[in-house]
């Protein structure tokens, strides 16, 4: 191989060029957890550096943070890397965006595209994605089209989830210094070959040598080191590897996630406290190092004797790794004996693990266990849903604090305490709830939350009146014509009686958005209905699901369950034949009561 160059690049100089994808390269298909873990990374690291009053002169001084390399042709096609790059332009984007309110901007234009005659090239230059991108740019959204590719798709939905999860904290003063910080001190290593073989070759070769162990192999290695019988660490590796192994079919990360998690959730104490120069404690290393936290707390965990550290991993270690993968699988596939595991996954709560893992003691029998699962998982989807309504953010960096105390709290508890703790905290721990449900509408923050919420509804109800209802399907996106949020009312202030009844188009386009407005319907319909009135649309509704169908007085016809179910739950379920601002506040307190219905606290129950 003939002129292979790197250099060490930060990002502000590797996105002022413009990069192709070749055809033969794989999608883009970062997901959630990805997002989470690079925003993550990156805060924390831009903390280590921020003290209250920097500003961006102050970045001058900061440390840099190495993202990893990528590499490339003379000719700028990404062999690897693309992944980083996309998800970077991303952040990019969302951070242009938020950074329009502020008197003074970064340009950051010039790293997320160039423009020459009126078109703009992307800095990942992949023709198919220019719409999505270019949308993403303009509105901060993009509508997905049937046709879209799995890229496409990807990078929607990834923009979705940098919205959700950019901590709050960081969207005051310290924005642009952050911005400035990504851009000049984030540093990738940018590997240049003379062709696309011999760049192929320095990725084969890069990732194929001198693999260094990973933390969990370390912990392996270091626990099997501490039992003497050569039979037993036979054994006991045999047990660790299925372990892992299964683990890993799970996910890619699985093993690693796990082990930080296991770990957290039964034996970590602390958690540091505020950001820049304050010393990690429990958490944040369990976090970076598993396998040294280990081995500097062996006494804590009382790995003293040979049998401990055997018990340790045949007993917690496999215990604890099967219940992990279970509520995995609960978490991807729905199982209604253990619903709230896939409800709290469905709004990407990664957190609910650590949390149903702290509640198990390791004497517990399986019986205990399932209800174990059931209580805290509910407990979590009932906490969520405050949070929202009340329009808190559920961000991770912001919920991390709350949930690593509720751990701790409810740690090896029995059923009977959990469920005391769980009643009194919704009660007397909290000063939002239900009630905050008068206000509540479609916004920006509670977009990735709403549709979850209408579909929860929607199948409750279905369910009660003996309809055959799927929550998943409600929310599968990637089912060919998926349910999208409907407003009852179109998006035209002149239409029916809109300007008697608001005094402005701010005014209605803000009782538009309330939660009583909405319904689900599939993609298609959605999009056909769009422009209707709302007494066109209410006739189209009968066909639909029962929430959208109760608008509709044939609803009310020879549908003797729906009845019934209305009276079991006193909830005043009525048609409309024109919906006025007053129908509107009504739909509201329905949708109030029903909530109430589904999220009862009273359901948090040791016997559930």
């Amino acid at each position: 191989m003939n002129h292979i160059t790197s250099e060490a690049t930060v990002i502000s100089s590797l996105l002022n060029n413009r990069y192709k994808v070749q055809y033969y390269q794989r999608e883009y298909s970062w997901k959630t957890k990805q997002i989470q873990e690079l925003i993550e990374d990156l805060t924390n690291e831009f903390y280590e550096n921020y003290d209250k009053g920097h500003t961006q002169e102050d970045v001058e001084h900061y440390e840099g943070y190495f993202l990893g390399p990528v590499i490339m042709t003379k000719d700028k096609a990404i062999i690897d890397g693309q992944q980083r790059l996309s998800s970077i332009t991303l952040l990019l984007i969302y951070l242009n965006h938020l950074q329009q309110s502020l008197d003074q901007q970064v340009d950051l234009n010039h790293l997320i595209f160039s423009s020459k005659f009126g078109k703009k090239t992307f800095s990942i230059n992949v023709p198919e994605r220019k719409d999505c991108l270019e949308s993403l740019y303009e509105k901060g959204s993009y509508d997905e089209k049937e046709n879209d590719t799995e890229s496409v798709i990807n990078l929607s939905n990834r923009y979705r989830d940098i919205e959700a999860l950019f901590p709050d904290d960081m969207k005051d003063e310290k924005l642009l210094i952050f911005i400035e910080w990504l851009i000049e001190k984030v540093v990738l290593v940018e590997i240049n070959a003379n062709s696309e073989q011999d760049a192929h070759k320095v990725f084969v070769a890069m990732n194929d040598r001198g693999l260094r162990l990973t933390p969990v192999e370390m912990l392996k290695g270091y626990l099997l080191s501490e039992i003497k019988d050569n039979d037993t660490r036979n054994k006991i590796n045999d047990l660790w590897k299925y372990r892992v192994l299964s683990l890993k079919d799970l996910e890619k990360d699985g093993d690693t996630d796990f082990i930080k998690t296991w770990l957290r959730s039964q034996y970590a104490e602390f958690m540091r406290v505020g950001k820049r120069d304050s010393e990690k404690k429990d958490f944040e290393i369990i976090g970076d190092a598993p396998h040294k936290w280990v081995r500097e707390n062996r006494e804590r965990l009382g790995l003293i004797r040979s049998k401990d550290f055997e018990d340790f991993v045949a007993v917690n270690f496999e215990k604890y790794a099967e219940i992990y993968g279970i509520l995995k699988r609960y978490a991807t596939n729905f199982n209604k004996d253990f619903e709230f595991v896939y409800y709290n996954a469905d709004r990407n709560f990664t957190l609910q693990y650590q949390m149903i893992l702290a509640a198990i003691d390791p004497e517990d029998d399986k019986e205990t266990i399932e209800k174990k699962i059931r209580l805290v998982s509910r407990f979590i989807d009932q906490w969520i849903i405050r949070r929202v309504f009340s329009f808190r953010t559920m961000n991770y960096s912001s919920v991390l604090y709350t949930v690593f105390n509720i751990t701790k709290e409810i740690r090896r508890r029995s059923l009977d305490e959990i469920a005391s703790y769980f009643k009194d905290y919704i009660e007397h721990k909290i000063d939002y709830g239900l009630e905050e449900l008068d206000r509540f509408y479609l916004n920006r923050y509670t977009a990735r939350f709403m549709l979850h919420i209408l579909a929860r509804m929607t199948a409750f109800i279905e369910s009660e009146s003996g309809i055959n209802s799927s929550f998943v399907d409600y929310v599968n996106r990637d089912q060919k014509n998926p349910y999208d949020i409907e407003h009852l009312w179109a998006n035209d202030y002149m239409q029916g009686k809109h300007e008697e009844e608001f005094e402005s188009r701010q005014e209605f386009e803000s009782f538009r958005n309330m939660f009583g407005g909405l319904v689900l319907l599939p993609k298609d319909k959605n999009r056909s209905f769009q422009d209707m009135t709302y007494e066109e649309k209410s006739r189209k509704y009968f066909s639909e699901n029962l929430l959208a169908r109760s608008l509709n007085q044939d609803c009310y016809i020879n549908n003797p369950s729906f009845k019934k179910f209305m009276e079991k739950y006193n909830l005043n379920f009525k048609p409309y034949e024109e919906f006025t601002k007053n129908d509107l506040l009504e739909r509201q307190q329905l949708y109030k009561e029903i909530s109430k219905v589904i999220w009862n606290p009273d359901l948090l129950d040791a016997d559930t």
